[in-house]
């Protein structure tokens, strides 16, 4: 997967190739562990926000299913590409919390996607809540609050 040039943590950057291609990713090597893990990735949609990965063999579990680390993390990642409009230029955010449910298990039968909401962008805390699925089925529910901490 190839990403336009762009300085690690500067904000989204356009995937060129792949199945990804004309989505957005953070996966730059700022977050380390989201680059490993993903890539994780995003685009916008008639106003709402769509994330997406393709699972591997990798992010199974010993049961064979998509691990829930796997599916908590990219939970992290959705917090974000569903908040990233509402956080002003420059500044930056933290997750305060982040609440899953897992409804059923993943497997490498087709992309796992997420989309949401965000239900309120406060002065310094944006609340934000979504469903994880794959194939239209639902895998986990979450909910979390991201906290700015500025430029």
């Amino acid at each position: 997967m190839s990403m336009e040039d762009g300085a690690p943590g500067s904000g989204p950057a356009p995937v060129t190739e792949g199945p990804f291609k004309g989505w957005m990713t953070w996966s730059r090597g700022a977050d380390p562990f989201e680059t490993v893990l993903g890539p994780f990735c995003f685009k916008e949609e008639n106003g709402r926000v769509r994330s997406a990965f393709e699972p591997r063999r990798e992010h199974l579990n010993g049961g064979g299913h998509v691990h829930g680390g796997a599916l908590m993390s990219f939970a992290d990642f959705s917090l974000f590409s569903i908040a990233h409009k509402v956080l002003d230029e420059g500044v930056r955010a933290v997750t305060l919390s982040c609440n899953c449910e897992f409804i059923s298990a993943g497997t490498l039968d087709g992309w796992i996607e997420s989309e949401g909401e965000v239900l309120r962008a406060g002065r310094a805390v944006i609340f934000v809540r979504g469903l994880i699925s794959q194939r239209g089925r639902a895998v986990l529910a979450f909910s979390g609050a991201l906290k700015k901490i500025g430029a």
